[in-house]
């Protein structure tokens, strides 16, 4: 019995001391956290989505309090919490910008294609069809549907629609661009929420090839960039492409579309309004107008023809004696 005992206190003697020097070890070298490293985090949303560009959250809360990071890359926190990291850091955040959202470039629905075939695959998600001759639908740049980007989705903003396509809750969108990333036909592009007009195609073929594989195509006919006042519409690889940034949502480029490529979610009608006692005649707003909503003589009081009137705003813009009001009212 002796040599068991013997051996046991050994072992026993042998823990006592790793366990001390562990401990030693420990807080010997025990990293200190700084205190605004654990604040950041704190206040970031926890959803690890990458969207920052960082390695979770932890990753950006220690890029902005030890390195300078920017401080509203947190798409899923938005303006809320890039004021509360602007807080702990004792900055000033401007969080006017526009939320960017994902949107659907894409009418390619069931009842607007055909068929070329029926996959069934055991993989049914949209990458595995689309190896496979570009998908289903006729048109081979359209939306396959099988929900690759639902899958990827943090915040459940996307689902199914039973026509083939996918329907995104721009409210419930974060700005994580995961369902972006993960589209095999690149048909999602974040682009700003309040832009609501939007060329709902990506299809690169010709006019005459696009057309028949979707009644909804673009056909790169250029009526739209005929009809743009501001030069927002430019044509590349047979599609049109709206720059978000100059649009001015006057919905010409909507009214001229032959396919209704263009669609327009404009919740508002303005109009614009001449304000008669600061109207010196200068005919500034006259010149501008896109539609010749404007009329009058040099040095006369002009009037606004509002059923020609677009609400583009390039008047009010223009005018330098804040003789142009824009009227805004429900669509």
């Amino acid at each position: 019995m002796e040599p068991i005992l013997i051996a046991g206190g050994m072992l026993g003697g042998i823990g006592l001391v790793m366990g001390l020097f562990l401990a030693f070890a420990s807080k010997k070298f025990e990293v200190e956290i700084d205190p605004k490293v654990e604040a950041v985090i704190a206040v970031l949303p926890g959803m690890n989505c990458g969207a920052c560009g960082f390695p979770g959250c932890s990753g950006y809360g220690e890029a902005i309090a030890l390195n300078g990071a920017e401080i509203t890359a947190c798409s899923p926190g938005g303006a809320a919490v890039a004021e509360k990291i602007g807080k702990i850091m004792g900055m000033v955040v401007d969080t006017s910008g526009d939320k960017m959202v994902a949107k659907l470039l894409c009418q390619g629905s069931v009842s607007k294609t055909t068929k070329k075939y029926n996959y069934e695959g055991s993989l049914k998600s949209c990458a595995s069809v689309a190896l496979y001759s570009g998908g289903e639908k006729s048109c081979q740049y359209s939306c396959i549907g099988n929900g690759d980007c639902v899958a990827v989705c943090p915040v459940e903003a996307i689902s199914l629609t039973e026509d083939g396509l996918i329907f995104i809750d721009e409210n419930k969108c974060v700005s994580c661009s995961k369902c972006v990333k993960t589209c095999p036909k690149k048909v999602l592009e974040m682009l700003p929420q309040k832009k609501e007009i939007l060329i709902k195609c990506s299809s690169k073929d010709k006019g005459i090839t696009a057309k028949k594989a979707c009644s909804v195509a673009c056909i790169a006919c250029g009526l739209c960039v005929k009809a743009c006042p501001v030069e927002a519409i430019t044509i590349d690889k047979n599609l049109a492409k709206i720059n978000a940034e100059k649009c001015i949502q006057c919905g010409l480029c909507v009214e001229k579309c032959p396919t209704k490529a263009i669609e327009s979610k404009v919740t508002e009608i303005k109009k614009a309004e001449i304000i008669a006692e600061n109207c010196i005649g200068c005919t500034a707003c006259a010149r501008v107008c896109p539609t010749q909503a404007i009329t009058g003589a040099v040095k006369e009081k002009h009037i606004v023809d509002e059923s020609k009137c677009v609400g583009c705003e390039l008047c009010y813009e223009k005018c330098k004696f804040k003789a142009i009001k824009i009227n805004k009212t429900p669509k």
